[in-house]
């Protein structure tokens, strides 16, 4: 067995050799044959008729063993009973909590590495730090954690209730809402209300648009509209609509990350959606860029306040620590062209008219939209071939990019999973939503 320790370039064998190898070795060497085959599932993969590069390596005198057969079992069983004799839970667990932390620590350098290859660091380094904040502050709801997502902020319904109370909403007829989880409950009120929910299928991937009013021949009075709100309701009750057809939308709401006060600039969760869907509208002529209002809703610790409190404050000391200038800039950075900066901001304690808005983009910008992004979504593929035909020419394209991760599917709900509870306003209270969109 020795002279597997320097593998060879290439082993070729068939499962049956390697049966009788196993059999081999547990009929004259009980003890060493079972580490050598504990130590076999991770480093051979067996598939069918394809070659074999093994490299077998001593398993530690910890290993777990499966049952044997005859007097190598009893051999076998009575080590592990002593063995489990001996077993430190405590230790176990620190030691398990310890390399939890190490390679968590290895995700966030690479996921570090990775962003900094993006066009815009600066929107990195903002939601790193919002992120980071609701997390360690337990400012969040499920789904957990909030990382690469729209975060479910506690206070989420107490802020849609805000905006409900806002005469352009309740003068509006069509409101356009994002799909995520803090939204839905804005997506709720637009149908209580009786208005037209219009609601992108998430991402795009499964296809545009769909609209859901309630108390219609399509979706009856008696059909509760808790069903409605989620992805999936909305998929199953929701009318589907193409890229052609007519209707005009009065008000759109986004989630963020964070948002700033003064320019309107805000920060989603790094795939472009909201503005891949402007851009769409307002081409189509469905939204007016100029005068529909864009409104987001977010806790207030996702306010820019200018570096008075955290998060902001740790991420102005490190900006300025970068600039080496006491008096930094804001931590947003230069808006690219199609990014879509809000009008009213809606906090679980306030409503913030932006004074200084920023510009509103108009329609796709080709150029800036890159071939991983556009291979992602059908219905631009679809709107460039026709826009390509229309005009008679081929339309430009952007360079590439590093598409962002998306957020872990996991069900973790955090440190008791629900964020702080209670109704209420301000920072950690409100009702609680553990609703997934």
């Amino acid at each position: 067995l020795d002279q597997f320790d320097q593998p060879p370039p290439q082993i070729r064998c068939s499962c049956s050799t390697m049966i009788v190898l196993a059999l081999t070795l547990l009929a004259f060497t009980p003890f060493n044959a079972v580490a050598y085959l504990h130590s076999i599932p991770g480093r051979i993969s067996l598939r069918r008729h394809n070659s074999i590069h093994s490299s077998f390596a001593t398993s530690d005198a910890t290993s777990t063993f499966l049952p044997l057969p005859g007097r190598s079992n009893r051999m076998l069983a009575s080590f592990a009973m002593s063995d489990a004799a001996s077993f430190d839970e405590k230790s176990f667990e620190s030691d398990r909590l310890s390399k939890d932390a190490q390679a968590m620590d290895q995700m966030m350098q690479l996921a570090t590495e990775e962003y900094s290859k993006l066009r815009t660091p600066w929107k990195w380094a903002i939601r790193k730090a919002v992120w980071d904040y609701l997390e360690e502050k337990d400012l969040a709801q499920f789904p957990r954690p909030v990382h690469h997502r729209i975060p479910n902020f506690v206070g989420a319904d107490v802020a849609a209730e805000n905006l409900a109370t806002m005469p352009e909403f309740k003068s509006a007829k069509m409101v356009k809402v994002n799909p995520d989880t803090p939204q839905r409950q804005v997506r709720h009120l637009v149908l209580e209300n009786g208005k037209t929910l219009l609601t992108p299928q998430p991402r795009l991937r499964t296809g545009f648009f769909s609209t859901l009013k309630h108390g219609t021949e399509t979706i009856p009075s008696d059909v509760p509209i808790e069903g409605l709100t989620s992805s999936k309701g909305a998929a199953k009750h929701g009318t589907p609509i193409t890229l052609y057809e007519s209707y005009t939308v009065d008000m759109v709401v986004v989630g963020s990350t964070a948002v700033c006060p003064n320019t309107g600039a805000r920060v989603g969760k790094g795939e472009g959606f909201a503005e891949l869907e402007w851009g769409i509208l307002t081409q189509q002529g469905n939204l007016d860029a100029n005068n529909v209002l864009v409104v987001t809703t977010c806790h207030d610790c996702q306010v820019y306040d200018g570096g008075v409190e955290q998060p902001w404050k740790g991420l102005m000391e490190k900006q300025e620590t970068k600039s080496d200038k006491a008096d930094s800039p804001s931590p947003f950075g230069t808006l690219t062209q199609h990014d879509v900066p809000v009008d009213i901001i809606v906090t679980p304690t306030q409503i913030i008219r932006v004074p200084n808005r920023l510009p509103k983009p108009s329609g796709v910008y080709w150029d800036l939209l890159s071939p991983q992004k556009l291979a992602q979504i059908r219905v631009l593929q679809e709107l460039k071939k026709r826009t390509e035909e229309d005009i008679g020419e081929s339309l430009p394209s952007g360079p590439d990019e590093v598409l962002p991760p998306t957020a872990s599917r996991n069900r973790r709900r955090g440190r008791g999973g629900r964020g702080r509870g209670g109704r209420g306003a301000g920072r950690g209270r409100g009702r609680r939503d553990e609703r997934g969109s």
